[in-house]
């Protein structure tokens, strides 16, 4: 009943038409389509004067509790990952009202589904550096760069299904820091459906 109610209000909350809307990020699909147990967190796209700002709205928010982040799709990963960072750092550093069971999310609205849908991030630990080895790239345009050549969804897919999962698991995912959340939030979905998964625990933002 909880997922229900938080759905509805959610909903509710992103189109009330006021200074608070979230426009969240879309995507043909849901990886999860349910969570018990929640608390929301939210980040908010604002503007002062010719600067874009990234408000965080935590006081709801239950160290116990599974975390969905909805984050306003229009935001650039400069500003969102450094908040996300340290709301996952304060809970991974919970000693006392620690819940292991407990998961982190970013919200989306599937597209085909009509549903809110989440995608799982707990065990996500951001770089903001450049990485050094084999990497995949989001580049601001919404176009991936595989060694710097520019490669479609379909030929990644190929080259990834056809390596041995020892070769696969040494590609390092980067996100371009100015790319949108609502397009980081589709690339995270396809490389969640690609067949053979990737074990890379670390995503650059740079």
């Amino acid at each position: 009943m909880i997922k229900y109610i938080f759905g509805f209000v959610l909903l509710l909350f992103i189109s009330c038409g006021n200074k608070e809307d979230i426009l969240l990020p879309k995507a043909d699909r849901s990886i999860v389509k349910e969570v018990v147990d929640l608390s929301p967190i939210y980040i908010f796209f604002r503007v002062k004067g010719k600067d874009t700002l990234a408000e965080v709205n935590r006081k709801n928010s239950i160290i116990t509790t599974n975390w969905i982040f909805n984050i306003d799709k229009r935001l650039p990963l400069r500003l969102v990952i450094p908040e996300v960072m340290k709301l996952q750092q304060k809970k991974r550093e919970e000693k006392e009202h620690r819940n292991e069971l407990a998961l982190n999310y970013y919200s989306y609205a599937d597209s085909i589904g009509k549903n809110l849908a989440f995608i799982p991030f707990t065990n996500v630990y951001y770089k903001l550096k450049k990485p050094i080895g084999t990497v995949i790239f989001f580049n601001k345009k919404n176009e991936i760069l595989l060694e710097n050549q520019l490669i479609t969804k379909e030929k990644l897919r190929e080259l990834i299904d056809n390596l041995p999962e020892n070769i696969a698991n040494n590609f390092l995912f980067r996100f371009d820091k100015n790319l949108d959340f609502g397009s980081y939030i589709q690339s995270k979905i396809f490389i969640q459906t690609l067949e053979k998964k990737m074990n890379s625990n670390e995503e650059f933002i740079y």
